[in-house]
């Protein structure tokens, strides 16, 4: 039992990690000479990306969605509704992450349009 966790965390902790350079935080590739204001434009734009929320009702409408559609699925392929539970559980939690990355990728696309519209040649 002690492995399955470990099997959990491990990329849990390996997602977190991965999530320093993403959404609000997100620091674009510049191509060119950076002016003296980048450091503050870039801050700014990221205020403004972290002003979008990164759980809504929509968030809330996924994960429902994809928890009835896991459970139907057990359901189908199991011909028994012995595991819809964590079935539904498991589909929550997809249907969730999913929208949470979503955003999450909104985020940064908000902090390159803001960082080009005030001049910078963004390239990533």
């Amino acid at each position: 039992m002690l492995n399955r966790k470990c099997f959990l965390i491990v990329p849990a902790i390996a997602l977190v990690g991965a999530c320093a350079n993403t959404g609000a935080n997100y620091q674009p590739v510049v191509d060119g000479p950076v002016g003296p204001n980048y450091n503050f434009d870039l801050q700014q734009c990221q205020q403004l990306a972290a002003s979008q929320p990164a759980v809504d009702g929509s968030t809330a409408g996924n994960a429902a969605l994809a928890a009835a559609g896991t459970a139907a699925t057990t359901a189908i392929i199991q011909d028994s509704s012995d595991n819809l539970g964590r079935a539904a559980a498991a589909g929550a939690l997809l249907g969730a992450g999913a929208d949470v990355v979503a955003k999450n990728q909104n985020k940064e696309v908000i902090v390159r349009n803001c960082m080009r519209n005030r001049g910078y040649n963004v390239v990533g």
